[in-house]
């Protein structure tokens, strides 16, 4: 690949938890005695295949930066950054603890040598309810290749819990946090690079994501789900559809002379160790840690998006 060109990737990696027990959040399912049984061993292998798919994706060359969804804390992190296959790689982290009750959060890796950090803030979305929780929205500002100033922006909206209706309002509220801060960078700087992903738990035509955040093939945010080829990045009741989704402003999406542009439109990443027999439905499905409770010993139910930037 050319040196000039830089991959982001995004990847729900489906509970990501270590196996110890926190006080301050509902893990408990994911410890020995929890009802997933989690174990170290259990946890270490998760790890490491997190690992491999991340070092499968980049190929010859690194992945310089990936946004991760369902990640408990920084000590399984620093499991991965250091202790797995990974270690060699010299990947920094942006991570903290969130709201949410799970105590899954959201979390930027960086290849230090490619991506500098200078502003990193983690912003909340709340509601009228204030017994409301949910994951930060993850927000960094760096260099990318010693040249070009990026926003990066990474999330999890809240699920679908409850049904797609009534949880509908809480994506929207995501939605216009998100969108507050895009029209702040844009209005300051209608040349800036934003570079928006994650698991929105809403599919591109969804109205989280064209009304209330505005992104779509021909407006301020381009929403790069809608220029893949690709089926999907999740298989729900037979079908694939994008929940997972990147998202640029137009400066970064227009074919300009110099500076930042996207190369290649987002593409999920497949191979076939990440894949299994969908026994209900047809074709193929991702293979995934558990089924039910039923532990499968797979690597997420989401596949990985990416875009390449060049």
């Amino acid at each position: 690949m050319d040196e000039n060109s830089v991959k982001v990737m995004f990847y729900n990696v489906e509970n990501m938890f270590d196996h110890m027990n926190d006080s301050l959040t509902n893990d408990g399912e994911f410890t020995p005695e929890g009802q997933r049984h989690w174990t170290s061993y259990k946890a270490g292998k998760k790890v490491n295949a997190v690992a491999k798919v991340i070092i499968a994706a980049g190929g010859m060359q690194p992945v310089e930066l990936i946004g991760m969804a369902e990640v408990e804390n920084r000590n399984i992190l620093n499991k991965l950054i250091l202790y797995s296959p990974l270690k060699n790689y010299r990947y920094g982290l942006i991570h903290k603890e969130s709201p949410d009750r799970r105590g899954i959060d959201v979390a930027l890796l960086y290849l230090q040598e490619t991506y500098c950090p200078i502003v990193s803030r983690f912003i909340m979305v709340t509601t009228d309810d204030p017994d409301f929780r949910t994951r930060d929205i993850l927000y960094s500002k760096g260099i990318l290749n010693q040249k070009d100033t990026v926003h990066l922006f990474v999330n999890h909206w809240p699920s679908r819990y409850g049904g797609v209706v009534t949880s509908r309002p809480l994506r929207c509220r995501a939605a216009e946090v998100l969108k507050s801060m895009t029209d702040s960078l844009i209005l300051n700087d209608s040349n800036c690079n934003i570079i928006i992903m994650g698991d929105f738990n809403d599919y591109p035509e969804d109205e989280s994501l064209t009304n209330c955040l505005g992104a779509s093939q021909n407006g301020a945010l381009i929403n790069l789900a809608l220029y893949s080829s690709d089926e999907g990045s999740y298989k729900y009741q037979g079908r694939w559809g994008y929940l997972d989704q990147f998202i640029v402003n137009k400066s970064l999406f227009e074919r300009k002379t110099n500076g930042l542009i996207v190369k290649e439109y987002e593409k999920v990443i497949s191979f076939p160790f990440m894949m299994e027999k969908d026994d209900k439905f047809t074709g193929e499905r991702p293979y995934r840690t558990f089924s039910g409770y039923k532990y499968n010993g797979g690597f997420s139910d989401h596949l990985p998006v990416m875009i390449i930037l060049k």
